[in-house]
């Protein structure tokens, strides 16, 4: 039910860095747990990497792992995606979601059915 809103996507080269920010009007996100997805074209969404504020627990997949870094700000407002050495396969559409009881991984593995407009991060070679 809540509105999500993703931004700081654009264009980087490869090996640059971009940092996308996931936020709402209003929200917090103490005890839930957020996870950012994204979906290249002709490609099904995948879980990108997930944050748990219970526990502060987090899950990367390994196509990312070592390369972006999932955190928040300290009241939990906005939850980041940093994201470093980004490759051409790291192109696509990037969504946030949050969800009050799953787990990092579990978020991570199967999402929601409630996504953003997302936002554009684009690699070239």
């Amino acid at each position: 039910e809540v509105q999500l809103v993703e931004s700081g996507g654009g264009l980087v080269q490869a090996g640059g860095s971009l940092r996308l920010s996931c936020a709402a009007p209003g929200f917090t996100f103490d005890d839930y747990t957020i996870g950012w997805f994204r979906q290249a074209p002709g490609k099904e969404r995948e879980g990108v990497s997930c944050i748990s504020s219970r526990d502060g627990s987090k899950y990367y997949a390994d196509s990312v792992k070592g390369r972006f870094t999932i955190s928040s700000d300290d009241a939990w407002k906005t939850v980041y995606l940093q994201m470093n050495n980004l490759k051409p396969e790291d192109t696509a559409t990037y969504y946030c979601t949050a969800d009050p009881a799953m787990m990092a991984s579990t978020l991570c593995f199967y999402g929601t059915d409630d996504w953003g407009k997302g936002t554009l991060v684009t690699v070239s070679s």
